[in-house]
């Protein structure tokens, strides 16, 4: 984001009125390689390509606001790659992380990777090492540190299925896991501020969140993002839960979180309620069946319902539930941001 748009995302945090009304939306490898007509391994093993597909969506829509913006990142390997993850490459569909562990002790022989050493972490403080002056540049900085979340971290270290299971079998083991996985995240985190003093903000994404209870939430999920979110002094601090937010919502900005985006199945008035009104929004159309397959038609009226149910619309960066999908085409895009300002 350039200082503009930056300072478009603290007065929205902060509850002051935006004129014309903002639009923004989190963007990385499912969406950006198709739309620029490249193939996902591309995206992911060329820099100057990754820099040219950013830089082209940015001046594209000149008025949005890119979260986290020019993100590097290769999908959901980034982290679990540093504890030994084997990836899974695809040319023109997401990585995929395997399996570490397969039975519950193998948690007992985890200790914290040196994200500066293993896996793909230090190729994304490479990436945005080489093309910093580039991205500065054009007039934007990179803003956010950013991380999966513990419980989504896990849930590719064990299996989902295997991981939301042992927090009932072996609750001990899995604090532990989460434990270090926090320490990772913390240690991954603070490396990117220290190597880009322009960072003010931390992404953490983690839908694995979605699948708690509110018990669940206060014990497995809370306190290590609250340790997340309090190990930086950045002004933003996003947080992205795209499955179930209904369990977690009330307890956000006690959890130190002040923006989120949320899943399409909760509306942006249910969600202000839940939160009372303490932390600021992003979203919130179908991102699927509506941004990207739906007609222009079909965006208008969805975000106009979203609008129309609102008797405050401040604190809300408009968007869709969840990171912008594949296929999602410049018409539609436009149609969205017309629907919105308009």
């Amino acid at each position: 984001m350039n200082d503009k748009q930056w300072k478009t995302l603290l007065h929205i945090i902060e509850g002051r009125q935006i004129n014309p009304l903002p639009v923004g939306f989190i963007i990385d490898s499912p969406w950006l390689p198709g739309w620029a007509g490249i193939s996902t391994l591309d995206y992911f093993t060329n820099d100057e390509l990754w820099l040219q597909v950013n830089l082209k969506a940015v001046q594209t829509f000149g008025d949005v606001l890119f979260l986290p913006g020019f993100w590097s990142e290769y999908g959901m390997c980034t982290e679990p790659s540093a504890f030994g993850a084997g990836c899974l490459w695809n040319e023109n569909g997401l990585p995929y992380a395997q399996k570490t562990i397969h039975q519950i002790e193998d948690i007992d022989k985890l200790t914290v990777p040196d994200c500066r050493k293993h896996g793909l972490t230090p190729f994304v403080l490479n990436r945005l090492r080489l093309n910093r002056k580039k991205i500065e540049q054009a007039g934007h900085a990179i803003r956010f540190a950013v991380a999966r979340g513990p419980m989504n971290i896990a849930s590719f270290l064990m299996g989902t299925t295997e991981f939301l299971m042992a927090t009932r079998t072996d609750t001990e083991k899995i604090h532990n896991l989460l434990g270090i996985i926090t320490d990772f995240t913390v240690q991954w985190l603070d490396a990117q501020k220290k190597e880009f003093d322009t960072i003010d903000g931390i992404l953490i994404l983690d839908d694995i969140v979605g699948f708690c209870g509110e018990p669940d939430y206060k014990e497995f999920a809370q306190p290590y993002l609250k340790t997340i979110f309090g190990c930086l002094n950045v002004s933003v601090k996003f947080f992205h839960n795209d499955a179930d937010g209904r369990a977690s919502s009330p307890h956000l900005a006690d959890t130190g979180i002040n923006l989120f985006n949320f899943s399409f199945e909760h509306s942006l008035k249910e969600m202000k309620d839940w939160t009372k009104n303490q932390v600021a929004l992003v979203g919130n159309i179908p991102p699927r069946d509506v941004l990207a397959q739906g007609t222009t038609e079909q965006i208008a009226e969805s975000v106009n319902q979203q609008i129309s149910e609102l008797d405050d619309k401040t604190k809300i960066l408009f968007s869709c539930g969840g990171g912008m999908p594949p296929d999602v085409s410049s018409e539609n895009i436009n149609a969205f941001i017309n629907a919105v300002q308009t």
